[in-house]
């Protein structure tokens, strides 16, 4: 029986089941509701059959993993050869705390670091300086020099233990540290595996922790993807980041396709900077959220895998496979974590896993029971590792490729997915790129839009939460939140004090000066932040000058 014939059987055979045994059961016993819907607002249809892929092509839409387009993966057996990095986002305090929970860490079986630094140092500001009063070490690791940046990687071994820095604006300062501390340990640069997020496009629209304006701050991610291509070859010199676009309150789609728009300027920005496509493609990964609703985040991961090999193969003419290959890393949801009930959170942070698990994840961070309460415990943070060891020691999900690929419903979605970013990305095309629509406000309104309709519809118990606005309780909350000691803060002022006392200042001041010539050129600016912090001047000195050069970013109102 040939395909035409099948699918009219098919057909038949479905009006048939509508009439005679649905519409029965439907008289009897109703739906919950009207209409069912992802947490994008897409339409799910109660049943899913081959005739909702009447003209599915298996090798054009989802070949086999390994192969272009990735629909099912970017290695060919995925987890039977070697599983996901398992990481926890870490940091507070001194270098110092936040090197023995580093240690901690690795001691219960993390696989990879990932850090997290305090508000100061994300905005170039260090610990003595009049803006980061009250803030240092609170919500990340205070680095304001070589020194400290020494004291947080020792003891671990950069050539076997890739890293992870989130970190934008002030990322090439972070990176020329942990370059220097490697050298200083005598790794080669060519030894080092690692990712810096370098994504400060979505500081602009999602995140805030921008510094200079968007002419300058893009020169120095191009700057920096310039050198890692020459310099540290197994390094990611982007992570693309759409997870803080989706805890801003975007829907699953426009994570997608701001994040990939993103990707698109990034590229770009570094073509035309002189760079070779497949030089730098396959040092570009991605950094995607994993939220609540399974399926749609197993579809988002898998439309975002095809639709960027589409964009890399076709739009840059790439010709190395590596190129093409989305690779992403993924955190569970932040935002969906609750203060009330916040045991709920360990079966959220499960199913998010579990999510980015099914879709493919390269690197995964899952959050803790208590983050909506504070930075994790140690006992939070080993029981959310835990939680990864489990889905991939104990769950079978692991023990094949791509196990839900063929789900008429899943490879529905995952097509639905890619087509709705896409008309972003073409809309953002039409404004002239990304850049122009940040500039335009474009972004900005569409990601505030879709975060106010989520919270009417959870307001209006539309959406429910379970223990917040519907299955509440009443009995208060018994888990211990973790608090950074005020001392802490005391502690690192100290430290840079010393620092500036013992270090050779004239040589510090040379180099600055130097850097804000090399700042009103053309120049990579990396070697030149190297010997910075390599005389160990700081993060907020380093900043200052260029601040005068690049001046700083005020933000507009979307309206």
């Amino acid at each position: 029986m040939d395909d035409d014939k099948r699918l009219k059987k098919l057909q038949c055979e479905f009006d048939g089941w509508q009439t005679n045994s649905l519409q029965p059961v439907l008289t009897q016993t109703p739906e919950r509701q009207n209409t069912f819907r992802t947490g994008s607002g897409i339409d799910v249809n109660r049943l899913y059959t081959p005739l909702d892929l009447a003209d599915h092509d298996y090798l054009e839409r989802l070949g086999f993993p390994g192969s272009y387009p990735y629909t099912r993966g970017v290695r060919s057996t995925m987890y039977r050869s070697r599983l996901w990095t398992m990481r926890e986002y870490a940091g507070y305090g001194t270098a110092e705390e936040t090197n023995r929970r580093f240690h901690f860490l690795l001691e219960q079986g993390q696989t990879g670091l990932s850090v997290a630094f305090d508000l100061p140092t994300q905005l170039g500001y260090d610990a003595d300086d009049p803006m980061a009063v009250g803030e240092v070490g609170r919500v990340g690791v205070a680095i304001n020099s070589l020194a400290d940046m020494e004291t947080l990687l020792r003891g671990i071994p950069l050539d076997r233990v890739s890293v992870s820095m989130t970190i934008n604006a002030t990322a090439a300062i972070l990176l020329a540290m942990y370059v220097v501390v490697a050298k200083r340990a005598g790794i080669a640069s060519e030894r080092l595996a690692g990712t810096i997020q370098n994504d400060i496009l979505k500081e602009y629209v999602a995140r805030g922790t921008y510094i200079f304006p968007p002419g300058p701050s893009m020169r120095l991610v191009t700057d920096m993807v310039a050198y890692c291509a020459k310099h540290l070859p197994r390094w990611n010199a982007i992570s693309v980041s759409g997870y803080h676009i989706r805890e801003a309150g975007s829907t699953a789609v426009q994570e997608v396709a701001f994040t990939l728009a993103d990707g698109v300027a990034y590229m770009e920005a570094a073509m035309a900077a002189g760079l070779d496509v497949d030089r730098i493609g396959s040092q570009i990964s991605f950094f995607f959220n994993a939220h609540n609703d399974l399926l749609e985040e197993i579809a988002k991961f898998r439309a975002a895998r095809r639709l960027w090999a589409t964009i890399m193969r076709q739009r840059f003419q790439a010709r190395d496979p590596r190129s093409w290959m989305l690779r992403f890393h993924a955190q569970t949801s932040g935002v969906s974590l609750t203060a009330q009930q916040a045991e709920n959170n360990l079966v959220r942070v499960a199913l998010q896993a579990l999510a980015a698990v099914l879709g493919g994840v390269q690197s995964l961070h899952t959050n803790s029971r208590d983050e909506a309460l504070g930075l994790p415990t140690e006992d939070a943070v080993r029981l959310a590792l835990r939680t990864q060891q489990i889905i991939a020691y104990e769950s079978g999900v692991a023990n094949t490729v791509d196990p839900l690929g063929g789900s008429y419903y899943l490879e529905t979605l995952t097509d639905r997915i890619e087509r709705e970013a896409s008309g972003y990305i073409d809309k953002i095309d039409a404004m002239g790129g990304m850049l122009r629509a940040i500039e335009l406000g474009f972004v900005q309104r569409e990601i505030q839009e879709a975060a106010y309709r989520e919270q009417q519809a959870t307001e209006k118990r539309q959406r429910i939460v379970v223990g917040v606005n519907e299955f509440t309780a009443t009995e208060p909350v018994h888990i211990p939140v973790f608090a950074v000691d005020p001392a802490l803060e005391r502690e690192q002022q100290a430290l840079l004090g010393r620092l500036r006392r013992d270090r050779d200042n004239s040589r510090v001041e040379w180099i600055l000066q130097a850097l804000g010539e090399a700042a009103r050129e053309s120049k990579n600016l990396l070697p030149l932040l190297i010997e910075a912090v390599e005389v160990y001047a700081t993060t907020g000195e380093i900043c200052t000058v260029l601040r005068r050069v690049f001046g700083e970013h005020r933000e507009s109102v979307a309206l």
